[in-house]
Parts: C-alpha cells; sequence; structure tokens
C-alpha cells in the first residue's frame, strides 16, 4: 500500500482505522508510518476520526461477562486462547495509537503524530507475531471471540488530549508491563521458546509505548499549567476508577517515566485479577483490558 504525496496525517490515520481485514489494517499501518518517515505526509488534520474503527465479522465480540473460560494447564486450547486474547489487545491498540494521532495530532507540535505513528506500525507487527503463532498451533485471530473493553475505555475520552493519554497508555497500556513477565515466564517453564521471545518483544516496545504516552502527558500538562500527578491521578479517578490494581512492575513503569509518584495513592488493594488458566500464561490478560 502507497500513500500518494500530500495526503494529510489524519487521512493516513483514518485510513489505517476503516481497515477491517486483519491483513489491510496491517499494511495501511505500515505504510502510514513509512510516508510519514519520509515526509510524504502533510500535516494536515482536517478529516475526523470515527467514533468507531470498522470491524471484521470475527471475532465476536461479547460483554466481558460472556467471555468463555480458557482451558487450564498444558492444553493446546488454554495456549491458544491466551495467544488470541493478546493478539486482540494489540489488534485495538493500532486502532488507538492511529486515532491519537489522527484526532489530537494537530493540537501538538509534529512529533507527537510521529511518535503515535510509530507506535501503531509497532503494534502491528506484534500483532502480525501473535498471528503468526496463533497459525503455528492451527488457528488464527477471529478464530475465538473477544471483547472490546479497551476501544470502550478509551471511548470516553474522544474530546480531551489529557485524559486520553492518561487513559490509555498510563492505564491501559502500562497494565501490560505488570502482567506480561509472568506470561514469559511461564511460557519458557512449558518449552515455548517461540512464544516467550514473540512477548519479550512485545514487553521492551511497550515499556517505549507507555514512556511515549507518558511524556506527551507531562508536556500537555505542563503546557495548560498542570501538575500532572495530580491532573493523572482525577482523570483517572473520572474515567476508569478502580483500574490501577497491584502487583505492579515497578522496573518497568519506572523505565518508561511512570513513576510510583503516579499511582502509588490511588492504588485499589487486592492486586490485579489473576487467572491461572493456560499451558504459558499464568495471568489472565484480559486484566489488561
Amino acid at each position: 500500500m502507497t500513500l500518494a504525496e500530500g495526503t494529510g496525517v489524519a487521512d493516513a490515520a483514518r485510513a489505517v482505522l476503516d481497515a477491517a481485514d486483519p491483513a489491510a489494517k496491517v499494511k495501511a499501518a505500515r505504510a502510514a508510518a513509512r510516508a510519514l518517515r519520509a515526509g510524504r505526509l502533510a500535516a494536515r488534520f482536517d478529516t475526523p476520526m470515527p467514533d468507531r474503527p470498522a470491524r471484521p465479522d470475527s471475532p465476536e465480540l461479547l460483554p466481558p461477562g460472556r467471555m468463555p473460560k480458557r482451558g487450564r494447564g498444558g492444553s493446546l486450547r488454554g495456549r491458544i486462547a491466551l495467544l488470541h486474547a493478546i493478539a486482540h489487545i494489540e489488534w485495538v491498540a493500532i486502532d488507538l495509537a492511529f486515532d491519537m494521532a489522527g484526532r489530537f495530532g494537530g493540537r501538538f507540535p509534529p512529533a507527537f503524530a510521529a511518535d503515535w505513528f510509530r507506535v501503531g506500525a509497532e503494534e502491528a507487527m506484534h500483532f502480525a507475531l501473535l498471528q503468526r503463532r496463533l497459525r503455528a498451533f492451527g488457528s488464527h485471530y477471529g478464530a475465538l471471540p473477544a471483547h472490546d473493553g479497551l476501544w470502550e475505555a478509551a471511548a470516553a475520552t474522544t474530546g480531551d488530549p489529557v485524559a486520553r493519554l492518561a487513559v490509555v497508555p498510563m492505564v491501559l497500556e502500562a497494565r501490560g508491563l505488570d502482567v506480561t513477565p509472568t506470561m514469559i515466564a511461564q511460557c519458557e517453564a512449558a518449552g515455548d521458546s517461540a512464544t516467550a521471545r514473540v512477548l519479550t518483544r512485545i514487553l521492551n516496545d511497550e515499556i517505549g509505548h507507555v514512556g511515549i504516552g507518558t511524556a506527551w502527558f507531562q508536556y500537555a500538562c505542563e503546557s495548560s499549567g498542570l501538575d500532572p500527578v495530580d491532573q493523572w491521578k482525577k482523570q483517572v479517578e473520572r474515567h476508569v476508577p478502580g483500574a490501577v490494581k497491584p502487583p505492579f512492575n515497578d522496573s518497568a513503569r519506572g523505565a518508561a517515566g511512570l513513576t510510583r509518584d503516579y499511582y502509588a495513592a490511588i492504588a485499589m488493594p487486592g492486586g490485579a485479577r489473576h487467572t491461572v488458566n493456560t499451558e504459558c500464561g499464568g495471568l489472565d490478560p484480559h486484566s489488561l483490558e
């Protein structure tokens, strides 16, 4: 896919959001990021983003309470379900990154859109890697139901970039920093080094994504004379109350600039929802959502 010279940044972002087919969305994300890096996109943000991105016929999207239980122990079904759940998270993350750039890019310096286009292309790469692992197990994305918790959590922040930055990278994506190391360790213990390598790559990239979100959140707050820590707490309590739960991967969060000053004071006791239900995943990846 090649974008014409002079295509607007928001037009390129909208093309990603409008792609329903998984392969087409991955190609659109990569093409948009390449075009922006090459200087072929105009700094225009006059194209509106959709209320909801295009979605394929599958997976079926269910309310969280209706999601089926995943298999336990050494079952192939459990491993496929784990990978499918993470693939769905990465699929939605593609749209969230390009929506961030297309919806809010005109309010920030050009580096803002460039950062989120890069994040979106990396999320597309993560999805492709997970799709490859699913196919190695005889499955594919869309074979199982999923739910739309990530997008729904972001929908209430469509008019406020400070709120969106607080919620998506600094809460929802930061959760991945907490739960992924346990999944990696259990994959390695199960002898699934290929999946462990994919998850390690995703974890390392997600530290950067949370870091980008945190840096732009701090920029937005400081540009408006707001205290970033106080403002983050207010946004989280308003939009996703109860979503910040221990245990935390303080090292990874700290590497992303998300220090305990932000989350310790509002962390809910009791820990994240843990479900030991797959061969190589001890933490339920839906706790990211």
